[in-house]
């Protein structure tokens, strides 16, 4: 194929959700206020762990970066919302491969962050007196970092196998940002290996990660059985419990997106499901983690009361 892959168009058209200017407004006013809500908040649950020196452990460190990446996602959401109030719909052609590496690497970086937070969790609750030791910054930091090169290189194949194909036949994406599987329905070069690539790495991706979870919580589990105390028992199921609904959701999300059947793809029902997991997940999870960590929810009286004592 050689140079004939060369795209022949310079920007996209992102049809959005819908084509009626009252839904439009409604979604705009709702999307904006989730938009907010989820800047709020992450930019909360980072501020706070910064502040509050009680939570300067690996477990809160993991935390903030979970939080950097929510808020890092929803970068897409303010073309979104331009979108929804502009006739122009317009995005370039290098705008489009950015926001889709963007994306990529953000969701990617997630998955194997909460991975490792899940190891994080397993080793605080099965040998808790080695903690401080089992996980110094020598083990964390080096697992966070991975979690990113790891995103940024997932990120780089879809990224590059996906624009070096030719987009001839339309340039209308029927989506509200740019994600592969649109961009691959609008191409008139074969998207056969583009397909497995996405169907592969995707799902080795959850594999390993998932595995990775069930394996530490496998082992949290023993460990809580083991205990003694009720007050023991309790505190870690909370502290678990916050972990996990997070995994569930996102993991679950994940896969309806990227894991199905190229036949099966229904594009209503996949930009449903982009939308949840472009504004809905990364509100949810700072809402998850403070309102069951009363660590948290310490952290957040503590800031509120000595901003209260700043004088105007």
């Amino acid at each position: 194929m050689g140079r004939r892959n060369i795209t022949h168009v310079s920007d996209f058209i992102l049809m959005g959700l819908t084509d009626s200017e009252e839904i439009r407004l409604v979604l705009f006013t709702l999307f904006l206020l989730i938009y907010l809500i989820t800047v709020l908040g992450n930019v909360g649950m980072i501020l706070v762990i910064c502040l509050d020196p009680q939570l300067h452990t690996p477990m809160y460190f993991f935390l903030s970066h979970l939080s950097f990446l929510d808020l890092s996602y929803s970068i897409i959401t303010p073309k979104m919302l331009v979108d929804f109030m502009s006739k122009n719909k317009a995005i370039s052609f290098l705008e489009c491969a950015t926001q889709m590496f963007l994306a990529v690497t953000f969701g990617t970086t997630e998955c194997f962050l909460l991975a490792a937070m899940a190891y994080d969790r397993y080793v605080a609750i099965y040998n808790p007196l080695r903690y401080p030791v089992s996980m110094a910054p020598r083990v964390y930091v080096p697992l966070i970092i991975a979690s990113y090169v790891g995103g940024i290189l997932h990120a780089s194949v879809h990224t590059v196998a996906t624009f070096s194909l030719s987009f001839c036949a339309s340039n209308e994406i029927r989506h509200v940002f740019c994600d592969i599987p649109p961009l691959l329905a609008i191409s008139c070069s074969d998207t056969h290996t583009n397909q497995l690539l996405l169907f592969y790495f995707v799902g080795s991706i959850e594999i390993v990660t998932v595995l990775s979870v069930l394996i530490s919580y496998g082992f949290i589990l023993l460990a809580i059985l083991r205990m003694h105390s009720a007050e023991g028992r309790r505190k870690a199921f909370s502290t678990c419990g916050s972990h996990l609904a997070v995994v569930v959701v996102l993991y679950a999300t994940l896969a309806f997106m990227y894991m199905q059947p190229k036949a099966s793809h229904s594009f209503d029902t996949d930009k449903m499901a982009s939308v949840f997991f472009t504004l809905v997940i990364p509100m949810l999870n700072p809402m998850i983690y403070s309102l069951r960590n009363k660590e948290v929810k310490g952290a957040l009286r503590k800031v509120w009361k000595n901003l209260c004592k700043i004088p105007i």
